[in-house]
């Protein structure tokens, strides 16, 4: 497929241990790419990534879903205009129970899924905040928690843990909680909240609280716009994960067309990968604080 002289670029939607590999190998045969989350599995192969991305000169997207939730859409232009104050805390978790569903495959053979490490899987929580604030995670301690499972003990990633949760320090000094579960006694959900010294926002949660903007002792409960009238009108159609999917689309054919890097680009796809990365090297240290490298941004 590669060497097809029409083909000029590639989506990947394989198995995450796969995303590097494959987007290498595009990247390296002359396509731009688009690949799932997470941007890559370990240091290395986002190391490996970049590189390949600025020797090739070629566009690289993640297609990180919550960058386009509208309430981050929103909460990012609030950010823009300076209508947060002062974001010292920001929060963001990502609830996916029933995932063990999808670790076996229709023949009981264990898929890429089967003991995933949570926090190898960080982009749909870190996509939400790291956007709205704006600048990078630098330091991290995480805990980690698992029930002795079957699938605990057995997957091929060494990971004993169903969750983790890690405590994060900003460029800046502020704080920063990031959570990610396959097994919890809640509704799945992938939620933020940012709170700042003029106004915080905190998105709903599954069991019906609204979004809630908060202004001292005012609240008020809001329904973001869909934001499709910024797409062209045959793309204005509802998906998944906030209606997401077409504004990724979009993004990353008009980064092409217009010879520039996506939004989510491949520094952005390290700095919401790579904290994830370390924060569950810390759970397997007990909660060890670690540094996080920052990589830069797009140039």
């Amino acid at each position: 497929m590669l060497r097809h002289p029409g083909l000029n670029a590639v989506g990947i939607f394989t198995p995450a241990p796969l995303h590097v590999p494959m987007a290498v190998q595009a990247l390296k045969a002359g396509k731009h790419v688009i690949s799932a989350v997470p941007a890559g599995m370990n240091v290395a192969e986002l190391e490996l990534l970049l590189d390949t991305v600025r020797s090739t000169g070629l566009r690289y997207m993640m297609a990180e879903t919550s960058y386009y939730r509208p309430e981050i859409i929103t909460c990012r232009q609030w950010a823009r205009e300076g209508r947060f104050g002062t974001i010292f805390h920001s929060e963001a978790e990502y609830h996916h129970e029933g995932l063990i569903s999808l670790m076996f495959d229709s023949g009981g053979k264990p898929t890429w899924r089967h003991g995933f490490p949570p926090m190898l899987y960080p982009t749909h929580s870190t996509g939400l905040v790291i956007p709205v604030i704006n600048e990078r995670l630098s330091e991290v301690t995480c805990l980690g928690w698992g029930d002795g499972h079957d699938v605990l003990r057995s997957n091929v990633y060494g990971n004993p843990f169903w969750s983790e949760s890690a405590f994060f320090k900003t460029a800046s000094g502020r704080a920063c909680r990031i959570m990610v579960s396959w097994h919890i006694a809640a509704g799945g959900v992938e939620r933020g909240l940012f709170y700042g010294d003029k106004l915080s926002y905190v998105m709903g949660r599954p069991e019906g609280s609204p979004n809630t903007v908060f202004q001292g002792e005012k609240r008020e409960a809001r329904q973001e716009p869909d934001y499709f009238d910024t797409l062209p009108e045959p793309m204005r159609v509802r998906t998944g994960h906030g209606n997401s999917h077409t504004f990724i689309t979009h993004e990353f054919v008009r980064s092409i067309v217009e010879q520039r890097h996506p939004s989510v680009n491949v520094w952005e796809a390290v700095a919401y990968t790579l904290p994830g990365i370390v924060a569950h090297q810390s759970a397997l240290a007990g909660g060890a604080l670690m540094k996080i490298r920052d990589y830069g941004r797009a140039v």
